[in-house]
């Protein structure tokens, strides 16, 4: 696909007051399918988040509108209930946990890595009175139940790739610097929490794929390019809400920043980065080597489960009111969003 480098925009001299977002709808379509279990097991895990929690009143009405485990249904569509559980909880610790984060420096988010990581280490035994290590030991002795020792060293491992990138998201926010291109991809590689989702694909299919096929550069690539997918669509779809509380941690606000692009400019350019990432996903799925019959048929349904990912967060970021509140379904047909306003400082 050719770069729309040569199609350069510059800053614009007034502030826009709306901006179209990509049409990643046509551009990614892959199937999306739910899995018919969902509807209880996401009751039962808001129930089990907001009894963990301690949300307040305004906290609640927020979550409620998350639909994390209607997330989980997209992108676990052939798990079993006992393991869609699991799934639909760790989504709902992690976004909570995320906005918990977004107020925290650099010491919070590392005493929230110590606590955690505790938890996952020793999920019976480690002792903590915080509430969202509480929770961790709840989703993570569960999910060590039937989990494999590679699915579960991987899981440890990448949520501490999460906390050390979230902490040097924070760092940047406090100097309010903004990364270049190369340096904001590998980061977001990591504080798009992927990875762990990633495992949990493994561990919803009851398979724990040998760290010869996991650390294969083919294998490497293809999840490179779902995260990547993930992360930006996500970057373009909370643009809005992270400008208006001036959080540079974006892909927007990059492009604008190194392509010296304005704002409608930095967004076609991220939805033409995407799909060329579903391209690049595309292609390395097709060279993957073969492993033999039996490890080829894993290796397909955890390939299988990164395409879910893909269409499964996209179609939900319309549905949930994360994004754009009530609009969700105008938005996604029309694709024009009004700007909001900046926080005072």
């Amino acid at each position: 696909m050719a770069s729309p480098a040569a199609n350069t925009f510059t800053l614009s001299n007034s502030e826009p007051t709306e901006f179209i977002l990509p049409d990643l709808v046509s551009d990614i379509h892959y199937p999306l399918r739910l899995n018919p279990r969902y509807y209880p097991i996401s009751r039962a895990s808001e129930q089990w988040l907001l009894t963990g929690a301690h949300l307040t009143e305004l906290e609640i009405i927020t979550f409620m509108g998350l639909q994390a485990g209607e997330l989980a249904a997209a992108c676990f569509p052939d798990a079993d209930a006992f393991h869609l559980r699991v799934c639909s909880d760790f989504l709902n610790w992690l976004f909570n946990m995320d906005d918990w984060m977004d107020e925290f420096d650099v010491d919070g988010t590392w005493g929230m890595r110590e606590c955690c990581i505790s938890a996952f280490r020793d999920p019976i035994n480690s002792e903590t009175e915080k509430l969202t290590a509480k929770m961790c030991k709840s989703y993570f002795s569960r999910f060590r139940q039937t989990s494999g020792p590679g699915c579960t060293g991987r899981f440890i491992h990448t949520m501490d790739l999460f906390f050390i990138a979230v902490a040097k998201q924070a760092d940047d926010r406090a100097n309010e610097r903004v990364p270049d291109l190369k340096s904001y991809i590998t980061v977001r590689r990591d504080t798009s929490c992927c990875k762990p989702c990633f495992v949990l694909i493994e561990y919803a299919a009851g398979i724990d794929l040998p760290d010869e096929i996991m650390s294969h550069p083919v294998m490497i690539a293809v999840e490179d390019a779902a995260n990547d997918i993930i992360a930006w669509s996500n970057d373009i779809f909370s643009y809005n809400v992270e400008q208006s509380r001036r959080d540079t941690h974006n892909l927007i606000t990059v492009l604008m920043r190194e392509q010296s692009l304005d704002l409608q400019g930095a967004l076609d350019y991220s939805g033409w980065l995407c799909k060329s990432a579903v391209q690049c996903f595309e292609h390395n799925r097709a060279i993957l080597p073969s492993w033999g019959k039996e490890l080829d048929r894993q290796v397909a349904i955890y390939v299988q489960g990164m395409q879910d990912w893909i269409i499964g967060t996209l179609h939900w970021s319309f549905d949930s009111t994360r994004y754009f509140r009530k609009d969700g379904h105008a938005v996604k047909r029309d694709r024009i969003i009004r700007l909001l306003p900046k926080r005072t400082l």
